[in-house]
Order: C-alpha cells, then sequence, then structure tokens
C-alpha cells in the first residue's frame, strides 16, 4: 500500500515533468506544498469530481497561482476529467492546463489565479457568500449549505497589500469556515525574502482578530493533519495555518533555493529527483496503486448523495426555500423579472425628473431590490456618496451574516476582488462602489472579473470633472477609456433617470462578464423618448433626435447629452440638419449588427462632434480624422463644476464653433 509521502511523491514528479516538458514553470511550490495538499485533498477536502459543480463542495483557492501545476496535479490523481495528455500539455495553446490555473479551462479551478494576493481574496468572497447563504438558507437541523473555503498561499500573496484589505475584513466578518494555508518557504523570485519581507506573519494576523496556528512542519503529515483538525474546530474565526516547508522539496541540489522556484529543474536534476525521491518510474508515470488511493470519485459522489438526501428533505418542509435556493445557485432571475423592470422604466420615462444619476442608481435599487434577494451590495466607505444603500439594506456582521449589503472599508481593491470571489461562488448578484477615480485602486480585479467573464457589477459615481471643488486628484479623466479598452468590460455611462436604470437592468441580467456602472454628482435633465427610443437605450447608441437628411451628427454620453441636445438647437437655429446620438455604452453599441450601428451612425454623414468630459481620444473612433472632439487632455482643477465646465470648453458656444469648423 502506497505510504502518504509516495502519495506526495505524484504530485512533486507530475509537477517537475509537466514544467520540464514545456520548458517554463515553476516546480518549486507543488514540490514544497505537496504533503500538506495531500491530507487536505485526501482526508478533508469535501468535494465530487464527476460533478465539480455540486452546490456544497468546499471551495479550494489556489491562491500562490503560479504553482499551477500542483493543482493540476491534484485534479488529474482525484478523477476530474484532465488526463495526463492534459499535464502533458501544461502552459501550450489552448491547452486546459495553462501556465496559471484559468476559471472555465478545467474543472475544479474556482477562480483564476496569478496575480498575487487576488487568491486569497477570492477566498475571502467565497467564504462570506457561504456564510451569507447559510444564514439565509439553513433552518434547524437541515444544513444544506455548510462547507469549507481552503486556500494556499505564498510569501508574495502576503506582500501585496491586498491581502491586508481582505484578510482584515474576514477577521471582522467572523469568517469560520475560511482556512488558509501559508506557505512559509522563505523564498521568492529574487530569493531569501528576509531583505525585504520580515513580518511577524503569526501576530499580524492575530490582530487581524484570526486563529493562528504557527509553526505547522510541512512535510509531516501528523502535524498538517492535527492543524487542519484544530482548524475546523474553530468555528468563529477563520484560521491560517502557518506551514514550515521547503521550496523544491525533493530536489536534492535546488530545494531551498529561488533557483527551483521559477524555471525548470533540468534533466539532471529531475533525475537526482527522483533517486532521492525513490520514484522508479518514468516521465508522467504513476502506479495504478497510487492512483487507486488519490482517486475521489466515488467519495466525493457518495457525500453529494448524502447531501441530495438532506436537501429533498429540506424540500419537503420548506418547497419555497428550496426553489429559491436552487434558482439563485442557477443564477437564473425571478419570473416577474422582465414585467417588473419595463413597467418601472416605462413608468420613469412617463413621469420626468431630474436627479444625479447616483439618485436614479439607488432609486433603482429600491424598484430592483425587493425581487432580487440575491443582491448582494456594498462601498468602500463611500455609501452616503455613492448611494448604495437602499430601502431594505442589511449589514453583515460576524453575528448575523443574513444581510444583503457589505460595509467594505477603505478596501476599493480588496471590495473588487471579494466580490469576484461571491459571484464565483454563486447565490448572489454582487455589486460594490466607490468614486470612479478610486477604480484605479481596483483595476486588477475588474480585469480579472472580465478575464473570467464573472458578473460583478462595479458601480462607480463622480464620473467627471463635474464634481468639482475636490480637484484633479478626485477627478477621473482617463478612467473611462481605458475601462473601454478592457475587453469583455461594458460600461454604462448614463445621461438620466431612464437610461441609469436600463443599464441597472442590463448589469443585471448580464451572465457572461462584469459590468461597470458610471454615474454624476449632479442633476441631469430627462431626454425626451418615444417607446422605440427607450427600447433602443439596450443597444448602447440610439438616435434620440434627428433631422431629415441630417448633415451632422452630434454624439454624447451620460452629463454632456443636455449640453449636446441644447447645441443642437441652436445649429438647427442657424440652418443645420442636425442628429443627437446618445450612447450610454459604447461596448454594448459596438457589439451590434454593422446594420445597425450604420443606421445609427450613417457612413454617408461624415460630419461628426463627439462630446465627453473624459480623454478626447477615444472618440476618434466614432468621428473619424476629420471630426471633432470635444473633450480631456489634461487633468482637472479644484474649482465649481460649472467653472471648470466652461474652462475645459463643455459648453454649448464651444460645441456649435466645433460643428461650424466641419463645414
Amino acid at each position: 500500500m502506497p505510504s502518504r509521502k509516495e502519495l506526495a511523491n505524484a504530485i512533486r514528479v507530475l509537477s517537475m515533468d509537466a514544467v520540464q516538458k514545456a520548458k517554463s514553470g515553476h516546480p518549486g511550490a507543488p514540490m514544497g506544498m505537496a504533503d500538506i495538499a495531500e491530507v487536505l485533498w485526501r482526508d478533508y477536502l469535501k468535494h465530487n469530481p464527476s460533478n465539480p459543480q455540486w452546490a456544497d463542495r468546499d471551495r479550494f483557492v489556489l491562491s500562490n497561482g503560479h504553482g499551477s501545476m500542483l493543482i493540476y496535479s491534484l485534479l488529474h490523481l482525484s478523477g476530474y476529467e484532465l488526463s495526463i495528455d492534459d499535464l502533458k500539455n501544461f502552459r501550450q495553446m489552448h491547452s486546459k492546463t495553462p501556465g496559471h490555473p484559468e476559471y472555465g479551462y478545467a474543472p475544479g479551478i474556482e477562480t483564476t489565479t496569478g496575480p498575487l494576493g487576488q487568491g486569497i481574496t477570492n477566498a475571502v468572497g467565497m467564504a462570506i457568500a457561504e456564510k451569507s447563504l447559510a444564514a439565509q438558507f439553513n433552518r434547524g437541523e437541515h444544513d444544506i449549505v455548510d462547507h469549507y473555503t481552503y486556500t494556499f498561499l505564498g510569501d508574495g500573496c502576503l506582500m501585496e497589500g491586498i491581502s491586508h484589505e481582505a484578510c482584515s475584513l474576514a477577521g471582522t466578518l467572523g469568517l469560520g469556515k475560511l482556512i488558509a494555508f501559508w506557505d512559509d518557504n522563505g523564498i521568492s523570485i529574487d530569493g531569501e525574502v528576509e531583505g525585504w519581507f520580515s513580518d511577524d506573519t503569526p501576530k499580524r494576523f492575530e490582530a487581524y482578530g484570526w486563529h493562528v496556528i504557527a509553526g505547522v512542519d510541512g512535510h509531516d503529515s501528523d502535524a498538517i493533519t492535527a492543524a487542519i483538525e484544530a482548524a475546523r474546530a474553530e468555528s468563529d474565526k477563520p484560521t491560517l495555518i502557518c506551514c514550515k516547508t521547503v521550496i523544491g522539496y525533493g530536489s536534492p541540489n535546488k530545494s531551498g533555493s529561488h533557483d527551483c522556484h521559477g524555471a525548470p529543474l533540468g534533466d539532471d536534476e529531475i533525475k537526482a529527483s527522483r533517486e532521492f525521491l525513490g520514484w522508479t518510474h518514468g516521465a508522467f508515470e504513476v502506479p495504478e496503486d497510487i492512483y487507486a488511493k488519490w482517486n475521489a470519485t466515488a467519495r466525493g459522489q457518495q457525500q453529494q448523495s448524502e447531501w441530495t438526501i438532506k436537501f429533498t428533505e429540506y424540500q419537503l418542509e420548506y418547497p419555497e426555500l428550496a426553489a429559491e435556493f436552487e434558482r439563485r445557485m442557477k443564477g437564473d432571475l425571478p419570473a416577474n423579472w422582465q414585467e417588473h423592470t419595463q413597467g418601472y422604466i416605462a413608468q420613469l420615462q412617463a413621469n420626468p425628473a431630474n436627479p444625479a444619476t447616483r439618485k436614479a442608481s439607488q432609486n433603482a435599487l429600491n424598484a430592483f431590490g425587493p425581487i432580487l434577494p440575491e443582491f448582494m451590495g456594498g462601498s468602500a466607505d463611500l455609501a452616503g456618496s455613492n448611494l448604495t444603500l437602499w430601502d431594505q439594506s442589511k449589514g453583515l456582521t460576524a453575528d448575523d451574516a443574513s444581510g444583503n449589503y457589505i460595509f467594505y472599508g477603505v478596501r476599493e481593491f480588496g471590495m473588487s476582488a471579494i466580490m469576484n470571489g461571491i459571484a464565483l461562488h454563486k447565490g448572489f448578484v454582487p455589486y460594490g462602489a466607490t468614486f470612479l477615480m478610486f477604480m484605479e485602486y481596483a483595476r486588477n480585479a475588474v480585469r480579472m472579473a472580465a478575464l473570467m467573464k464573472q458578473p460583478s457589477i462595479f458601480v462607480y459615481t463622480h464620473d467627471s470633472i463635474g464634481l468639482g471643488e475636490d480637484g484633479p486628484t478626485h477627478q477621473p479623466v482617463e478612467q473611462i477609456a481605458s475601462m473601454r479598452l478592457t475587453p469583455n468590460l461594458v460600461n454604462w455611462r448614463p445621461c438620466d433617470q431612464v437610461e441609469s436604470a436600463v443599464a441597472w437592468q442590463q448589469a443585471i441580467e448580464r451572465k457572461d462578464g462584469p459590468t461597470s456602472l458610471i454615474f454624476t454628482r449632479q442633476g441631469l435633465e430627462q431626454q425626451a423618448r418615444d417607446e422605440q427610443q427607450v427600447q433602443a437605450i439596450k443597444q448602447g447608441g440610439y438616435v434620440l433626435s434627428c433631422d431629415e437628411n441630417p448633415e451632422l451628427i452630434l454624439i454624447a454620453t451620460g452629463s454632456e447629452v443636455q449640453l449636446t441636445v441644447d447645441a443642437a438647437k441652436v445649429l438647427r437655429e442657424s440652418g443645420k440638419k442636425v442628429r443627437v446620438v446618445s450612447m450610454p455604452s459604447t461596448d454594448v453599441f459596438d457589439a451590434q449588427s454593422a446594420q445597425y450601428k450604420e443606421s445609427v451612425l450613417p457612413s454617408a454623414v461624415s460630419r461628426r462632434v463627439a462630446v465627453e468630459a473624459g480623454i478626447a481620444d477615444y472618440w476618434y473612433k466614432y468621428v473619424g480624422l476629420n471630426g471633432a472632439v470635444v473633450g480631456m487632455s489634461t487633468f482637472g482643477e479644484s474649482a465649481p463644476a460649472n467653472e471648470l465646465f466652461a474652462h475645459f470648453g463643455f459648453t454649448v458656444e464651444n460645441v456649435v464653433a466645433k460643428a461650424n469648423s466641419l463645414f
């Protein structure tokens, strides 16, 4: 019968073989953490390789994602649909085993990791989702939501500032089913970390309110087992298990050195490692008795079967709750969603009002929230400015996780990556807010949401120089343009309360990626529309007004739409024939058919002016090199909003002048 060491060595040899074949990768972390992984995955992890999406499975996140061959080896050995040929194709084009774990490529990968610190933060989001779902759905003895979130992380994750944001909040929220394993090997790419990472990590996490188990030998299975037992016994605090390991364990000449961190071991060292480990099998060869001990399919099917029996009993006693749980985990919207939202939008158009779009956003939350118990909102310490609290918002606390709102504190990056974890877990529609300027702190988490195609909703207010006196440090200029350049991120900048409601509707309905909703601080006048125009908003760009045979097109978004409408009036009085286009979402508009885009921006009309209080260069794709743009080319200034708009040329006179210059 294979020993624990032999079972762990299967991870080591598969990892070093795959990295060597690819001539690229990180063998050190998988070899160093193999013993920890063997104990966790074989003795504790609740999962079903034949159904990787089982709702009550434990979640496992490899935050130090550069060690991706660790999780690929685990998935392969455990019985997931990840073949030995998939391991041989490590880091190759279109393989299931890319350089870092990629969500959606291989079954069993819970999140994309690699940008350090975001994996542990996603894990915090998953643990929040588990705790909140349990509070909302479990009844009496019916614990249909009862699983752990486990995460491996390294020194790099702990050095990244986002780990402070996330782990601090995790302690505050008392996430007792979050268990993190710190791979304390003292090595990063540049060498021994003591020259740049001398934190007392156990004390740091104790200060966060975590349960800390220090000094665990990461190569002693009994010590690892005892630590996991102690972690699972603590239900009120997340746990950090500090595992002292040797990077590249099993490599006789390179272990303990940065030489095995991010480069193949080399043929000679792999041969020496096989001898050191007593592994007599060839490259990518694993004996059947080791496969048999690793395979978790039968156990996983039994675990899911036991849960299914529990859920069936729950259905009998709480049929409505059970149906709601299934709907939310599938990501389906309520049956009356379309009727409800369309009715609200029509009502708004019929009853004009001129609120700031941040207020229109809050109104939409109040309209949609009552039929969306899956809402999980939040704000990075700006709820009173972002207006993300709605009438039925209830904050999550360590003692009561049944709410639907997270007070994130000043943690923009952490908030955004936690939202991604909540979305990945499923059961919620997460939204979180900050000022548009401060999405800069969160940019990589927004990018990761787009990369993973997760439906996180990022709410950004104070969208331009229009926020005024706070000055250029708080006035976004380049942010919207850069966000529009991010693949698979859909951005909406609505011009009034109707477009704001449509933007929310579209964001909630979107299932294949994130959405940013960009709102104003200042009030905006509602535009006149017929029913057809209201329906056209969801296409991202549409004709707001048009003269017969137009000779000029004015395009605008957000707060500049009314300015453009006013300029069109002046131009028409001077005899010009004008079309005004509102384009709340360039991303959605760009995805429309060529026929629709031509109907809005006919190629025969080459005189075009775009108006937006953001970087001007972006708009030349719509107006052409011979068109004109009223936009920003510098940072803003500190002054009242009306003075700033006049100073930077956002006036009727300037728009008219730009338009006349094209004739």
